[in-house]
Formats: C-alpha cells, sequence, structure tokens
C-alpha cells in the first residue's frame, strides 16, 4: 500500500528533479524511504498494474472555467437522455449533434503509401507536397444514428448555414415540432446572436451551446474520431477533392452500418466530476497589460 501511495505521488511534492516514476524510480525511492529493504521494479510493475495505476501515463485536460457550466452541461446530458426542461422530447423532437474538423489537409506523399505485410507495418512516406486545405462540416442524430455532412473551403456562418440547410430541408426534421442543434463555441456558432440566427432561419430549429472547453459531451466528436482513425489516418490524398469524395464515401457506409452512441454520463456523473474537481483550484489566467 504504500509502494502504490508512492506511485500516486507527484516526484516534485519530494524534491526530484523530473516529471514522472518509472517503476524503477518506485523501486529506488521505496529503499531510500524504508518503505522496504529493498524490491525490484519488476515486482513494482507487477502490483502496480493490479491497481491500474501507471505514473508514467498522462493525460491533458482543461479544467472548467464557465461559470454557467453545470447549467449548459446539463442541458445537453438532458437531451441525450430524452429530456428538455424537464419534460419528455415527443416523437417529433430531434437532437443533432453539430462540429467542424478543420485544417483537413490534402498531402500528397511523394513515394506511394504500401500495404502492411507478414510481421510487416504499412509503410506512409514521411515527405509529402502539399495540395490544399478543406474543412468537414457534419452534423449527427443523437437519436437516429444519421450522419449528414459537407466540405467547405472554410467554415464560418455562411458554412455553418449550408450543414443546417442541409439537414433542415429534408424531412423529418423540416416539419419536426423541435430541432435541437447542440453545438460547441466555435466562431461558426457563437453567442446568443447564433441562437436568434438558427430561430430566423427556421423557427423549429434550437440552438443548444455547450460550456466552454466542454467538445468532450458532444457526441459528433465521437463520430469525428472514427473518421479520424479510418478516413484521415494516413493522409494521403492527391488533392483537396480526393479528401472530399473519401470523406463523404465514407459517410455513406458507416450510416449503413451506424447505431446510436451508448451514451452513459449523466447529470448525476457531472455533479461527481464537478465536485471531485472543486477540490482544487486553477491559477487564475494571466491577461496582458
Amino acid at each position: 500500500m504504500q509502494i502504490k501511495a508512492l506511485a500516486c505521488e507527484l516526484p516534485s511534492e519530494s524534491g526530484l528533479p523530473f516529471s514522472h516514476y518509472t517503476h524503477e524510480d518506485i523501486a529506488q525511492q521505496a529503499a531510500i524511504r524504508g518503505i522496504v529493504a529493498s524490491i525490484s521494479g519488476a515486482t513494482v510493475w507487477r502490483w502496480l498494474k493490479a491497481d491500474a495505476i501507471k505514473p508514467w501515463h498522462y493525460r491533458s485536460w482543461i479544467f472548467p472555467r464557465d461559470p454557467q457550466f453545470a447549467f449548459k452541461a446539463g442541458r445537453v446530458l438532458d437531451l441525450y437522455q430524452g429530456l428538455w426542461e424537464g419534460q419528455l422530447l415527443g416523437p417529433n423532437d430531434f437532437v443533432i449533434s453539430a462540429d467542424e474538423k478543420t485544417g483537413l489537409q490534402a498531402r500528397k506523399r511523394i513515394a506511394p503509401t504500401l500495404p502492411p505485410g507478414p510481421g510487416r507495418a504499412g509503410r506512409v512516406e514521411f515527405e509529402y507536397e502539399r495540395h490544399g486545405v478543406i474543412a468537414y462540416m457534419a452534423a449527427w442524430d443523437v437519436r437516429r444514428a444519421k450522419v449528414f455532412g459537407l466540405c467547405e473551403r472554410t467554415t464560418g456562418i455562411e458554412s455553418y448555414h449550408h450543414l443546417v440547410d442541409l439537414v433542415m430541408r429534408q424531412e423529418p426534421y423540416r416539419s419536426a415540432h423541435r430541432v435541437f442543434w447542440i453545438t460547441d463555441n466555435g466562431s461558426s456558432h457563437i453567442g446568443t446572436k447564433s441562437i436568434a440566427r438558427l430561430a430566423q432561419w427556421y423557427p423549429n430549429a434550437i440552438q443548444v451551446h455547450l460550456p466552454v472547453h466542454a467538445s468532450w459531451l458532444n457526441q459528433v466528436e465521437i463520430y469525428f474520431s472514427i473518421v479520424s482513425r479510418k478516413v484521415l489516418t494516413p493522409d494521403d490524398f492527391a488533392d483537396v477533392e480526393a479528401v472530399k469524395n473519401k470523406l463523404l464515401a465514407f459517410q455513406a457506409y458507416y450510416e449503413t452500418i451506424a447505431t446510436p452512441f451508448e451514451w452513459k454520463f449523466t447529470r448525476s456523473d457531472l455533479s461527481n466530476l464537478l465536485a471531485k474537481l472543486g477540490k482544487y483550484q486553477p491559477r487564475p489566467l494571466k491577461t496582458a497589460a
């Protein structure tokens, strides 16, 4: 237990000049502190593995800074559970999760990409030629597992309008009671002006903003992660038209196999998470003089 506790410390807390422990570091520190007379790094690794403790691994994260984080995130989580303002959604209500992948480069490798073989990984030439950049706009119907998408030269209000049109001009959305559009706070759909603008475009459309730095609550990001793995890696495209064609072809294919994402994170989980984070206070951001 003492060795596992040691593994869960930051080395800086003990004045050590490195950022994370290895199993060998922990074995050495355990002996120095008198926890044991001696112990091997392999034994430490085996003990830590039993509890999935990996002090040599790190993940980046952003501390919630939006003062309305709980309220905004809660509304989105309610929509995923089929609720809006405490009332069940009706059969003619729909929930759309939308966003864009920006800066998708058409990189033409200077040598052909080679497939994998026995005992050999696939090979991608490191050097490439740039042949333009596009953005991929996508909207995911949370409850129906349908995806809509298009490619634009750049993002912005006009590009977002094209995506909204693509969805809202089709049934059942055109004649729906309500269509909730969940988005982040990107420049294409930010602020109260965006809410009013969407309602002007389509009176039955309701913009629902996520808190700042909460894209992990946007279900379309799950789809984007699939696209990144299945379509954009490795990135070897002759031109932007090739990128576009592959994205839209995958989109059509994915619809044939897609099912709604099994979203398990609820308001209760959010409350527990924020309570846990409440124990830590982030440093105030410095502003330019």
